[in-house]
This record gives C-alpha cells, structure tokens and sequence, in this order.
C-alpha cells in the first residue's frame, strides 16, 4: 500500500488539504469539455472575475457534471417512456432491435429531467 492509498489519519506526511493541492495540480493539465472562455465568459457576466485557471476548470467539471446528470435523467425518461408505449402497443422486440435503437432527445423527456433538480420549463403558448 503506499502512502497515498492510506487514510489521512494513518498518514502522518499527509495534512488534510494535500489531495485538494493534488486534485488542483491534476487540474492544470486537464482540458474541460466546457472551454475556459465560455466559463469565464459566464462567471465575468455573473459578476465573479477569474483569476486562477485551475478554479475556472474546476467550474467547468462542476457545470459539465451537471449537464451530464440532466442528460442522463432525460435519457431514462426517454428509455421508460418508450418501453411504456411499445409494451402498451404489444409489440415485440428482439434483443438486437432495442440495442440499436436510437433515441432523440425531446422536450417531454427533458421536463422532469430538470424538475428534479429544481428547473421549470414551459412550451411557449405558440407552441402548444
């Protein structure tokens, strides 16, 4: 076992922010799927101006983090919501036809995937 495997507590060379240090040093190299620009972009109109490259990249993990949940939870809406109406259709499918199915994000799938986290939305009165 070597020493960063080891509970803090039974590591004596360890303080309690060297794996925060080491997860700040892990985040200069590492290039987010949300630019720096974009982020810092967001946080600047917000009011917050970002001076560390590493804070701003640890924004960008949180916000994508986010939007993968919200995807992930639209995407089993989807998987429910299409099992529910092929079963109530009786038709049958075979393995090989549900593993290449495809799946189109919608809004009646996106809806409750952002209530759970607190977002409400509504179709505008032209679209209903």
């Amino acid at each position: 076992m070597s020493q960063h495997d080891k509970p803090i507590e039974d590591n004596p060379n360890l303080t309690l922010g060297q794996p925060l240090s080491d997860f700040l040093l892990q985040l200069e190299d590492y290039t987010p799927t949300i630019p720096d620009a974009v982020t810092a972009y967001y946080l600047r109109s917000s009011g917050f101006e970002p001076k560390d490259p590493r804070l701003l990249r640890l924004i960008s993990i949180a916000a994508q983090k986010f939007i993968s949940d919200i995807a992930n939870d639209a995407l089993q809406h989807c998987k429910m919501r299409s099992s529910n109406s092929s079963s109530s259709h009786g038709s049958s499918k075979t393995s090989k036809g549900s593993k290449d199915r495809r799946y189109c994000l919608t809004m009646d799938d996106l809806t409750p995937a952002l209530a759970e986290f607190g977002i409400s939305i509504k179709k505008p009165s032209y679209y209903v």
